[in-house]
């Protein structure tokens, strides 16, 4: 059953499919009227994360939102999937997906890959931390969230809710 627009508009949790995310591809599903984003990172992806640690605000995600099973260098509980809040925590604007490294990307030979807001020029790496330095004061958010299956999850509550 699917909650109706009232209820996602309150916040009801949702349910996404992930199985057909390919490997670095990103899906888009809105929870509580926000961008929610799920990356399907791949095996580059996920070591270009500790390649960039010192360049950033919060490598250890400190001051950041986002539950305690979040609190790691993946900032997830499966490594390869990133289930994140697509709004900056600068002025809230939406950042866009900028996952391909180097030139391809449009920032530059060094760019490992992750986010970029167009508004104010905030980055953000593949786990969603800002670097050092932007004018988002935080790393991006970490919803609540559980895996119901491999192949599904459950955005907008944690497990321990249900």
């Amino acid at each position: 059953m699917e909650p109706s627009a009232r209820a996602r508009a309150a916040g009801a949790p949702i349910e996404v499919d992930i199985s057909r995310l390919e490997p670095g591809a990103m899906l888009t599903v809105e929870w509580r009227g926000k961008p929610v984003w799920v990356l399907n990172r791949t095996k580059p992806m996920l070591e270009s994360l500790s390649k960039d640690t010192g360049l950033l605000a919060d490598p250890d995600s400190n001051a950041s939102v986002q539950p305690e099973y979040a609190k790691n260098e993946t900032r997830s509980i499966k490594p390869e999937y990133l289930v994140v809040i697509g709004i900056c925590t600068h002025l809230g604007c939406s950042p866009s997906p900028r996952l391909e490294a180097g030139d391809a990307s449009g920032l530059g030979p060094n760019w490992l890959g992750g986010f970029l807001c167009p508004c104010h020029g905030s980055r953000f790496d593949l786990a969603g931390r800002v670097f050092a330095g932007q004018p988002a004061p935080t790393n991006l958010d970490i919803p609540p969230y559980f895996y119901l299956s491999d192949t599904r999850v459950l955005i907008g509550e944690d497990k321990k809710g249900a």
